[in-house]
């Protein structure tokens, strides 16, 4: 057994662990991150496409994007690293009334939350995105202050951040218990270790479920299986991230935007939900989202894609995370079903862990958060936007 405690044992060095970790250290905090894979970032987080955005309908995720927002733009000047960040700005597309109602609606708590955010008719919405097919286009939502970055680069600058701050990582190092005396959490034991420290964080992701079991809770975490691709570099013509909501035949929705080097990265989300683990890429997806893209921004149609890969969105019944503090196990903190949004709400949430860790005082609006996004919460009601 390590002798010395920690003060915060975190599980999975993922988009959201290490942006904690980083953040608790720079607080003072000893903090061990433990991690089943070789490296961080290898579960969800390597197979995000990087987009940021705060333009959420849940007031919490609006609050704690609106944060990442400005880590993410300000990490260069801040700590010197390149992540390719670029304020491109997402567009959400409507071409029947039904997205347009629901797109206008959300403007209202999307503005009242401070976001720069305004409904385009077609006419402004096809010069900002130039390329997107008119044929019944009636306009679409703009955010120009939301933008993109490198997952991959992004994720090492935050883990090399976190380890200059006073970090520990300990990598192929798998969580089998978490270990209780009294109904207070005391430590961790691993397969290579047993760690001593008063509170566990749990973000471990699609694996997060099973985290919980040991000290009892039951979360609603299911992983969802979500394939993503890329295409060869080309001029550019595209600045925001499009995002079309519309149903289809097998999805709910695509988006897709072009990276800093002229590479268009894609995505869709699959209808019905393909449940589970498995993260080998499909025959079905390329012709899948080929036909959607094409549809919406006809000049795709000559692009030649480099390769597709799948990964997991650890989803919960609502399409919100759940973060808070167990009421059965003392010290057992959980930030879990990221919903495939990890990435974007990491930093931001980060930060909110470290205010409950440290038993900082609370804002209005972290009050606010943590009711909306409790554990224990109903789930009653569905984000529009998840």
């Amino acid at each position: 057994m390590t002798e010395t405690p920690y003060d915060v044992i975190i599980v999975g060095a993922g988009s959201v662990g290490v942006p904690a970790a980083l953040s608790m250290a720079q607080c003072g905090l000893d903090i061990l991150v433990l991690d089943q894979a070789a490296s961080p970032g290898q579960g969800s987080q390597k197979a995000a496409i990087g987009g940021v955005r705060a333009t959420h309908s849940e007031p919490a995720k609006i609050r704690l994007c609106q944060r990442s927002l400005e880590i993410f733009s300000t990490w260069q000047n801040t700590y010197g690293d390149d992540i390719q960040w670029t304020s491109g700005g997402y567009a959400f597309v409507a071409y029947r009334e039904k997205e347009a109602r629901l797109l206008q609606d959300l403007l209202i708590v999307q503005q009242r939350l401070g976001l720069n955010i305004n409904w385009l008719h077609k006419e402004s919405l096809l010069t900002t995105i130039p390329g997107l097919n008119p044929e019944g286009l009636l306009g679409g939502t703009y955010s120009p202050e939301d933008g993109h970055c490198s997952t991959l680069l992004a994720g090492h600058a935050f883990y090399e951040a976190a380890r200059r701050a006073g970090a520990t990582f300990r990598f192929s190092d798998s969580v089998v218990g978490i270990t209780t005396a009294a109904g207070r959490v005391t430590g961790v034991q691993s397969t290579k270790d047993t760690y001593a420290a008063p509170v566990v964080v749990n973000t471990a992701g699609a694996w997060a479920q099973n985290v919980g079991t040991f000290v009892g809770e039951e979360h609603p975490v299911t992983p969802d299986s979500h394939e993503a691709g890329i295409t060869e570099p080309v001029a550019p013509f595209l600045q925001p991230l499009v995002v079309d909501i519309r149903p289809a035949p097998g999805s709910a929705n695509c988006y897709f935007y072009q990276l800093t080097n002229g590479q268009v990265v894609f995505c869709l989300t699959p209808d019905p939900p393909i449940r589970g683990f498995d993260r080998r890429e499909t025959s079905a997806f390329l012709p899948q989202i080929a036909r959607r893209m094409i549809t919406l921004m006809p000049k795709l149609a000559n692009l030649r894609v480099r390769r597709t890969w799948r990964g997991l969105y650890p989803m919960t019944p609502d399409g919100a995370p759940l973060v808070g503090w167990s009421r059965q196990t003392e010290g057992y903190l959980a930030a879990i079903g990221m919903c495939g949004q990890g990435f974007m709400l990491g930093p931001g949430l980060g930060e909110l862990l470290t205010r409950l860790v440290t038993q900082s005082s609370l804002s209005r609006p972290d009050a606010e958060i943590l009711d909306a996004l409790s554990p224990y919460r109903s789930f009653e009601r569905i984000e529009a936007l998840k």
